[in-house]
């Protein structure tokens, strides 16, 4: 692993959302529809039927272009997660629990880099990409907020 490690993330946020999990599964599970509500989502390509190829693109001037495939898409469980291959090769999933009157979502990201530019700069990028990554979670969670919020 401590070769990996300038090339490996993990990541978790957990956002409060006011729909319900089910609303919130809906969205989640519509991978066509991130674009819609998640700006550094920049286009979405179906590729099959659960499968999608993604471009990322937040602050830092280059794209990540990766294909997330549902592997778990249980809305009983309120369980989605996906294997990425592409620029980025792992797992994301969300974990969608009925809190209140609302949703508690928890996002887990487990990640290794495979861009060849970002795995040069190695070590010298990972803190750039990680607030990098923090300002693309807080766009999503609020553009999730906004979609999901009930008409005034």
């Amino acid at each position: 692993m401590a070769g990996r490690f300038p090339h490996h993330y993990s990541f978790r946020s957990e956002w409060d959302l006011g729909a319900s999990a089910s609303e919130v599964f809906d969205v989640l599970a519509d991978l066509g529809s991130y674009p819609a509500w998640w700006p550094q989502v920049r286009s979405i390509r179906q590729v099959a039927e659960d499968a999608a190829e993604l471009v990322c693109r937040s602050v830092l001037p280059y794209d990540l272009v990766f294909r997330a495939s549902h592997e778990r898409k249980d809305k009983a469980a309120g369980e989605l997660r996906a294997r990425l291959t592409g620029d980025l090769d792992g797992y994301a999933g969300w974990t969608i629990e009925p809190r209140g009157h609302g949703t508690r979502l928890v996002f887990t990201q487990g990640v290794e880099v495979t861009k060849p530019l970002l795995r040069r700069l190695g070590l010298i990028a990972r803190p750039a990409l990680l607030v990098n990554h923090e300002l693309m979670m807080r766009q999503g969670r609020r553009g999730l907020r906004t979609l999901l919020a009930p008409p005034s």
